[in-house]
């Protein structure tokens, strides 16, 4: 993912520089936080579980996983280490798991929220990185035209990528938080029956990812399905998502 955007290393590092910088603050602030809010809600809810394998901190070396979170800065695709999370500890263990597995994707459109105040006040512009390859040195010119397009391009990203792991992770297929928030809620008529699915949600999640890089493209069902909500949070965070490319 990073690598598209070595053709302005050159031409304007202080573009590349600000990039790096908020894809760190990114996944740092927006994995660990994900996960500390899975631990925390399950804390709150009676389940000790995440406390006593020091998961409920704040610290990202406690949440990050040393392969799973590098990948996300070189193929856009990546995991941070799961929060132990035990429902049964809980007085409404259906319920409970939820809460919890709400609690991460909440978390970060939180994030999302909180670094798209300039932008909604009008101080910065929105600006990201998510367009097509072929115009990335085009717009470096524009991301580096004074301190406050800069500042946009920074907040920008760290908003989108929050709302991307936010959407993302609320597709209802394990492993992902949507999966078991969708069977606490379901009725057990119907939480039960995708409940046995589970088994299967890993490879289905997988061909959805790499569906792009085997079709060169042509075929991103994963972004279709997640394009609409997408829209809707940068909309109500920002106004408005401009062109967005994932992949």
């Amino acid at each position: 993912m990073i690598f598209r955007y070595l053709s302005v290393m050159t031409e304007a590092p202080n573009v590349f520089l600000i990039l790096i910088g908020a894809f760190v603050v990114a996944m740092l602030t927006g994995l660990a936080f994900h996960e500390f809010s899975h631990a925390l809600v399950a804390d709150n809810l009676g389940d000790r579980t995440p406390r006593r394998a020091g998961r409920l901190t704040l610290n990202p070396v406690a949440h990050l996983d040393p392969i799973g979170s590098t990948l996300i800065f070189f193929i856009g695709f990546g995991w941070a280490k799961p929060v132990p999370v035990n429902p049964f500890n809980t007085h409404n263990p259906k319920r409970s798991m939820a809460m919890i597995a709400f609690a991460g994707p909440a978390s970060n459109l939180v994030m999302a929220g909180i670094a798209a105040v300039p932008i909604k006040l009008g101080l910065v512009p929105f600006l990201h990185p998510f367009v097509s390859p072929q115009f990335v040195r085009l717009l470096a010119e524009q991301w580096s035209r004074s301190p406050a397009d800069l500042a946009g391009l920074f907040l920008g990203t760290i908003v989108l990528l929050n709302v991307l792991l936010a959407v993302f992770n609320l597709l209802p297929l394990a492993p992902l938080d949507g999966f078991r928030a969708a069977v606490g809620i379901l009725p057990d008529e119907l939480s039960r029956p995708l409940a046995r699915l589970e088994p299967w949600g890993p490879g289905l999640l997988m061909l959805l990812i790499f569906a792009p890089f085997l079709t060169g493209g042509q075929i991103n069902p994963l972004f279709q399905v997640m394009g609409p909500l997408i829209g809707f949070f940068l909309d109500l965070f920002v106004g408005g998502g401009g062109a967005i490319r994932v992949g």
